[in-house]
């Protein structure tokens, strides 16, 4: 019996490893490409010795069906699966699932006409795309995706990120509109790193032309697997397509099939449409093409510690850029070339070589996906979570198991019940720990096995539990490796990316029926549920050892401790509260701060012991906010948390001055926007509501914007707007020559009204106004500043 339980297990564990990674074991593939006639294409690097080869295979395309109503007007040509002679089989999964029919053919239009054909005469009305039948009805994927989800295959087994032939490649133009200005220069970094810089000889059709002949020779002497920039989806490649065609020069790019790119629908990329409501990305067959501002948005949403999204900016940050770095701003690079060519030519090479250490500093989460997820390497780098990872993981595992899948269905109307957030106390408090819950919905669902009602198989779980198993083991590994080595990389990227996933899984629950397949409010609600009890237990477990609560939310508690208490009556506390928590839930010591301001729930600074700040929450950090105001915050809390309340009058005042002398770039007054109108719509509109945004744009000459493109706008003097090209670059301390024509009374309140404003609760009213007191309007009962303090206040009640 014992030995019959262990072969059980062995097997359940198995089948569960096939789930997560696959089962068949081919390894280094580095692009897959498919047809919808059944041919694949396969590139793989073989680990031992980088060697490329290329092989291509037979499959049968399929979709997954709820009927077979569709198909019956083929009579004998369809059969069950091995009916000899049927020009499309089928067979019917095992259990309640509505899409139970797999349905599949030699070739995947053959396919795809029959359903359509049938589905005409059903409905009465003509069926052109399967989309019209509804999710509930019908599951396609691309045809690499079918094929990966029938084989078991996965990218990249047995191959580490720097085994990939990597080639980075960036664009000089002569401005943005690619209808009317040109390419001048192109940067290549090849595989091996050397860099390249092509150049137009001359400013006409025929020089241009030439240098993207040259471009594209030189990415396929080179044949790299991935070809990487920043912004590549966003600029490079729809600009490059753009001109070639105007310019007649094939764009052979791709490793096989007829020269030019093709178009996938993807999150974020190109607007694509009459409305321009679709949103697109180019794809070269047998090469994957990453952006690298995917993994900076992914990396920011986890950390919100980036200034900004633009390369340089991350680049500085991340301490990727050099530091004789050339820096240019946008709109004189061409001006700058006709002068300086060799300041161009190393402004441009530092683009590639920060955009492959941006690639392989940010980029392993995406990699390491890959070798799980049943997707393209460029799919899986700026897919979301949930429907972009977790979906196709448990297709493949349904399907593997011979399971009928659920259909996506409506909710039942019974509303989401938000997470457990509390917040105690607002304003400066002093001696703060936090106490880190790790992934701890996650953690619930794994406890209490929550899972979906419609998951028969327990796939969501079962991943759930093989994920944090796996990233464990990831971790301890990584620990293990030496730093900056290879190896402690790899494990550090796998660590990131089962984390990303295993976080996703509540949401997934949580998302609603239109955007996941096994969505469950009822479960989501258990697990909100969990959480809230969880959450009060620890806060009332810490609490009577005499602490001083001050935020609680799932990601773990911040609290203040008894002047009296050492460190290690800090770990202590947590250690014990943490024996109270339910299994698999993890308390963890998360770090001890000498200071913290309390704004509002999730928006807050910490003051580290050894001075470093860190903000938290759009309150003080947000993409949107102008530069001057972040600055602003930043010197002031630094004061505020260091008791020095007279150093922050100062900050105050030193800013207002700058403003009113002018001492500040334009840059530094810049709100980041995102267009939601093409210019068409905004004209229609433009008489009875004018949008600063698009005002500036005008102003600037720029007639021509696609939806979601972003631009830094500002308030002029006389009230109407202004663009600045690229602030990140211009705050480097790029040449320019900037009007400073911006609202000084205008950004003053701006000032005084929403970033001042932000550190109110740590201040009596009183003292708040003494602090921000305008300079000419001092009233004689202003308390001295010097001997004003911070105050702490308790909340009534919790959020």
């Amino acid at each position: 019996m014992e030995h019959e339980l262990i072969q059980e297990c062995a097997k359940s564990s198995r089948r569960e490893d096939e789930w997560l990674w696959g089962w068949d074991p081919t390894p280094g593939i580095v692009s897959v490409w498919a047809e919808d006639h059944g041919r694949a294409i396969v590139w793989r690097r073989i680990p031992r010795t980088g060697e490329l080869v290329r092989e291509e295979a037979r499959f049968r395309p399929w979709l997954l069906l709820d009927r077979l109503d569709d198909l019956r007007h083929l009579d004998s040509r369809l059969g069950r699966e091995g009916t000899a002679g049927a020009q499309v089989s089928y067979r019917e999964l095992d259990g309640p699932g509505a899409l139970r029919y797999l349905v599949c053919a030699d070739d995947g239009k053959t396919l795809t006409s029959a359903v359509l054909q049938g589905a005409t005469r059903r409905l009465g009305r003509r069926a052109g795309h399967l989309r019209e039948l509804g999710k509930e009805a019908v599951l396609v994927l691309p045809p690499e995706e079918q094929y990966l989800v029938s084989t078991g295959r996965t990218y990249f087994r047995d191959l580490t990120f720097d085994q990939l032939h990597r080639m980075q490649l960036d664009l000089e133009t002569t401005g943005l509109d690619p209808d009317r200005d040109r390419i001048f220069m192109a940067a290549v970094r090849d595989p091996s790193g050397a860099t390249e810089v092509i150049e137009a000889r001359g400013d006409g059709d025929a020089a241009e032309a030439e240098l993207i002949r040259r471009l594209v020779a030189k990415v396929r002497a080179a044949d790299p697997d991935v070809i990487e920039n920043h912004n590549l989806h966003g600029f490079d490649l729809p600009f490059l397509d753009r001109r070639s065609h105007m310019l007649g020069v094939p764009l052979a790019l791709g490793r096989i099939g007829p020269p030019g790119l093709r178009q996938r629908g993807a999150q974020r990329g190109i607007a694509s449409g009459a409305a321009g409501r679709l949103r697109v990305r180019f794809v070269a067959p047998g090469r994957e093409l990453i952006d690298t501002l995917d993994a900076v948005l992914r990396y920011d949403f986890a950390t919100r510690e980036l200034p900004d999204h633009g390369l340089k900016a991350v680049a500085r940050h991340l301490d990727i850029a050099g530091p004789d770095r050339e820096y240019i701003r946008g709109d004189q690079i061409h001006k700058v070339y006709r002068r300086d060519p060799a300041r161009v030519r190393r402004y441009a090479t530092a683009d590639v070589e920060e955009a492959a250490g941006l690639a392989r500093m940010l980029g392993g989460a995406a990699f390491a996906l890959a070798r799980m997820a049943p997707r393209r390497y460029e799919r899986l780098a700026d897919a979301g979570a949930a429907t972009g990872v977790i979906d196709p993981l448990l297709v493949r595992a349904y399907l593997r198991a011979g399971m009928a899948l659920p259909a996506h269905q409506p909710g039942d109307g019974t509303p989401h019940t938000g997470a457990g957030l509390h917040l105690f106390a607002t304003g400066v408090a002093r001696r703060v720990v936090k106490a880190d819950v790790a992934s701890l919905y996650p953690s619930l669902m794994r406890a209490y096995r929550i899972g979906p009602a419609r998951d028969r198989l327990g796939a969501l779980l079962a991943l759930v539990d093989r994920l944090v198993e796996q990233r464990l083991a990831a971790k301890s590994s990584a620990r293990a490796a030496p730093a900056g080595s290879a190896e402690r990389y790899a494990h550090e990227a796998m660590s990131a990316a089962m984390k990303l996933v295993v976080n996703s899984a509540y949401g997934y629950l949580a998302a609603g029926g239109d955007l996941t397949r096994f969505a469950d409010v009822h479960a989501a609600n258990e697990v909100t549920g969990r959480g809230r009890e969880t959450l009060d237990l620890m806060c009332g477990a810490l609490a009577a050892r005499g602490v001083t609560l001050i935020e609680a939310d799932t990601d773990g508690v911040y609290f203040a401790v008894p002047e009296s208490w050492s460190e290690a009556d800090e770990h202590r506390a947590v250690a014990e509260v943490a024996t109270l928590l339910p299994p698999l839930v993890q308390l963890e010591f998360a770090g001890r701060y000498a200071a913290m301001l309390s704004h509002e729930p999730k928006n807050y600074a910490l003051l580290a012991y050894d001075g470093t700040l860190l903000l938290r929450g759009v309150a003080f950090r947000s993409s949107r906010a102008e530069p001057f105001g972040e600055a602003f915050l930043r010197r002031s809390i630094g004061r505020l948390l260091a008791g020095d309340a007279g150093g922050v009058r100062e900050v105050y005042l030193a800013t207002l001055d700058a403003l009113r002398r002018r001492e500040l770039p334009t840059c530094e007054v810049t709100s980041s926007v995102r267009l939601t109108k093409t210019p068409a719509r905004y004209l229609e509109t433009r008489d009875s509501r004018r949008e600063l945004p698009y005002e500036a744009m005008l102003a600037r000459g720029r007639t021509s914007w696609s939806i979601g493109d972003r631009v830094r706008v500002y308030r002029t003097k006389g009230g109407s707007g202004g663009v600045v090209e690229e602030a990140a670059d211009e705050a480097a301390g790029i040449e320019t020559a900037d009007r400073r024509d911006y609202d000084v009374d205008h950004y003053a309140r701006l000032l005084r009204d929403t970033f001042a404003a932000r550190l109110v609760r740590a201040f009596t009213p009183d003292d708040y106004a003494a602090i921000f007191a305008d300079p000419d309007q001092l009233s004689l009962f202003t308390p001295p500043v010097a001997t004003i303090r911070t105050i702490l206040s308790k909340q009534a009640g919790s959020t």
